[in-house]
């Protein structure tokens, strides 16, 4: 432990124990691991094909974050599988500092669709686990400092340094790879860059759909809607660059109806179009079944977006990035451009132009994610849990 000890020290520098410019409880976390050191684990013993305690550490949240949608079905599947779940909330953001907890707890309950799953809004009342689990990269020195847990591990959605300019948070963000966590990545892609770039033990998992609500419709599908998943507040979705390809679109084809979800607030936007907001899986599966095609625009670790619209039979444009091709393949079933603006919308009008291209893609879709359940994906992660637990346990040394 003393080598990552020495990192953290290094890293947070000699203000270590201030509120680093608004970082606030993440940089506060990282300052005591670094005077403190991880809580020891508790000796070995647990039968590994057991069910387990599984103790899940939650960033801060906000309505519409597609990593808590899918950490809450992944906690929902485990618990179908025998396990006992629990989620922990450790408001790194200090997003929810002045709410009721009641009030956090219902929110979480009622934006991710987890009514069965309790968040708690504390570690007042934490009582250990087989496994505790970082989910995000504002959680891990939480989760190194708590107490009366066999093993930890550490659930990666994304490679999350590219989330910010060079900055502390890229940092931080970076060195949570390197501390000896077992980590479950949400793809092969991205287990591969953390064995290659950052040394780390790393399984994967595939990104799920909710089949009985993401499927194709009965109703019929329109020939003049594109729908664009325009979450502005996540830079990694190039929601500037799906604009500007919209615009030229809209230019070209003035009898296109275009539809822009996924953000709260109105977005300027240099064409006519519904703002449809942040939808729920309902309201998704049905524009989804609505429209003509879809665009979603990774620049790091696949969307769910792109699995749910070929879940519901939608054609969807998405970058052709490293990680979408090395996830699909350049000839897979989506429709992949560069990431210029007249790329994606002559990608978006190929699609547009040709019915028989349109049903192609749509098939591809259907058969690429069949075998895509969130119950194969938390057995996936059970899988990588059980890792930590047969290792030497997550020990940060």
């Amino acid at each position: 432990m003393a080598g990552a000890r020495g990192r953290l020290r290094r890293l947070l520098g000699e203000r270590a124990g201030s509120r680093a410019g608004g970082a606030g409880a993440a940089a506060r976390s990282l300052a005591e691991l670094a005077r403190l050191g991880p809580a020891p684990l508790l000796p070995g013993g647990t039968d590994v094909n057991a069910a387990m305690s599984v103790a899940a550490v939650v960033p801060s949240f906000r309505r519409g974050s597609g990593g808590h949608r899918t950490l809450a079905r992944l906690l929902e599947a485990l618990r179908e599988r025998g396990h006992v779940v629990s989620a922990w909330l450790h408001d790194s953001e200090g997003r929810h500092a002045h709410e009721p907890p009641a009030l956090t707890a219902r929110a979480f309950a009622r934006f991710f669709d987890a009514p069965e799953l309790e968040l708690h809004t504390s570690f007042a009342d934490w009582r250990g686990a087989d496994v505790v689990m970082a989910t995000g990269w504002q959680t891990v020195s939480r989760m190194l400092l708590l107490p009366g847990c066999r093993a930890r591990a550490y659930l990666v959605q994304d490679h999350e340094p590219d989330f910010y300019g060079a900055s502390a948070e890229a940092l931080w963000a970076a060195e949570s790879y390197g501390l000896g966590l077992h980590c479950i990545a949400a793809s092969p892609w991205l287990a591969q860059l953390l064995r290659e770039r950052y040394r780390a033990s790393a399984s994967h998992f595939d990104l799920a759909v909710d089949h009985d609500v993401y499927r194709p419709s009965d109703a019929s599908r329109r020939e003049d809607l594109v729908v664009f998943y325009a979450r502005a507040v996540t830079p990694r979705r190039a929601v500037p660059l799906g604009l500007l390809a919209l615009e030229e679109l809209a230019r070209r084809r003035p009898e296109i109806e275009l539809a822009l979800y996924g953000e709260d607030r109105e977005l300027a936007a240099g064409f006519a179009h519904r703002n449809l907001g942040v939808l729920d899986d309902r309201a998704l599966a049905a524009l989804y079944g609505e429209a003509t095609v879809g665009m979603v625009l990774s620049l790091t670790n696949p969307s769910l977006g792109c699995l749910e619209m070929m879940a519901s039979g939608l054609p969807c444009v998405e970058l052709a990035s490293e990680p979408m091709l090395a996830c699909f393949g350049a000839a897979g079933p989506l429709q992949l451009a560069q990431p210029h603006p007249l790329a994606l919308c002559e990608a978006i009008e190929t699609l547009l132009e040709d019915r028989a291209r349109r049903a192609d893609r749509a098939r591809a879709g259907l058969a690429f994610v069949a075998e895509r359940t969130w119950e194969r994906a938390a057995g996936q992660v059970e899988a990588g849990l059980r890792t930590a637990l047969a290792g030497d346990g997550g020990r940060a040394g």
